[in-house]
């Protein structure tokens, strides 16, 4: 084995010392240029040794995180009347702005915003003050209900061709009438 340093045969055993900041394999006279390693001396050189397995860290669970598909974001919609019903929730509750702001982790502003109707809560907005204010804020949104005759009076009815022709028809028979001899 041959020092890391000078390149000489190593006679007897190696020893592994810190040379600024590089851990080497050295012959004892080298061996005085650094400090010694905490390491146990080595055996053999670096190349063959073998590095130690190391275990993999832990898994760490995270909270999953639900998400919310565009579908049901669509179908959801904010309360009429929202501001005043937060307002009612909250002092009923007994909680200033600054302490529901902190209970869900939202500036007093933007809640005071909320409240005077300035400013429409996102879902996720309307979710957290749900929760902390035990309210209904969120309802799904429903299609008015178009009557069957309405429908089927579309669809059948005139094109929009049909509907210039009378207009013109109409027109021609008005302007007729207007110039006939009285």
């Amino acid at each position: 084995m041959q020092c890391e340093i000078c390149g000489q045969e190593i006679h007897g055993k190696p020893q592994r010392v810190v040379i600024e900041g590089a851990v080497m394999l050295v012959c004892g006279e080298c061996a005085k240029l650094g400090s010694l390693h905490p390491r146990r001396e080595a055996k053999q050189p670096m190349s063959t040794v073998r590095p130690a397995k190391r275990r993999p860290p832990p898994r760490v669970r995270t909270p999953v995180k639900r998400r919310v598909s565009e579908e049901t974001l669509k179908d959801m919609e904010v309360v009429k009347g929202f501001g005043p019903m937060i307002r009612r929730a909250r002092e009923g509750l007994n909680l200033t702005h600054e302490e529901l702001g902190k209970r869900i982790g939202e500036k007093v502003s933007v809640l005071k915003k909320v409240e005077s109707g300035k400013m429409i809560p996102d879902y996720k907005l309307a979710r957290k003050l749900e929760h902390a204010l035990r309210i209904k804020l969120l309802t799904t949104v429903e299609e008015p209900a178009v009557p069957e005759t309405v429908l089927s009076r579309s669809l059948s009815g005139l094109t929009l061709g049909e509907v210039v022709q009378l207009r013109v028809k109409r027109r021609r028979m008005r302007d007729e009438g207007d110039h006939s001899p009285a």
